[in-house]
This record gives C-alpha cells, structure tokens and sequence, in this order.
C-alpha cells in the first residue's frame, strides 16, 4: 500500500496540520515507509502466540472488600455528603447535562 500526495495532504487536512506543498512532498515517502514497515509486521508469523496486555506479568494484590464502620474506612457517608452542594437520597447529586 502506497499513498500519492492528493493522501498525504488530505492526512494533513483531517489532522488539521497546515503543510505546503514542498512538505507534503517531504511526508509522501516517510509515510510511504512506514506503511511498509506496518506490511512487513503483516508477514511475521504469529501463529501460537497468545496476545499479551502487558509485557510484564502483573498480578493484583487484592484484599476482602469488607466495609468497617469506624472513622477511617467507611459508615462516615452523612459526613462525606455535607460537603456535597446537593444530595438526594444518600448520593451526591448533580445536575443533568444531556437532555
């Protein structure tokens, strides 16, 4: 896959980028190359590889979500909602924003 310069200036013009024409010329083989290197990542085998998220394995260190009641960690929800503006029903309130 190629692009010609009617392509690049167009890339330009969706990426709102101002380029002249000796730019866009400039441009026309860099992205040329690049779009090769992307058709040679097509041609590498993958075949048994497992798609990663990450490349180093993180495991999460969780904890028993157990709701406690004392001053540091939870049954304080009167207390967090007099700083709200508004409240309603025990959550915070906020005005609607998409009709």
């Amino acid at each position: 896959m190629s692009v010609d310069l009617a392509t690049v200036r167009k890339i330009a013009g969706l990426a709102r980028i101002a380029t002249s024409d000796a730019e866009a010329e400039a441009l026309l083989p860099e992205l040329n190359n690049i779009l090769g290197w992307i058709e040679q990542l097509g041609e590498v085998n993958t075949d048994g590889v497992e798609p990663l998220a990450a490349v180093i394995s993180n495991h999460l260190r969780l904890r028993d979500d157990v709701v406690t009641h004392d001053e540091t960690g939870g049954g304080i929800r009167d207390a967090v909602l007099r700083n709200a503006p508004q409240a309603e029903h025990g959550f915070f309130a906020v005005p609607k924003v998409i009709e």
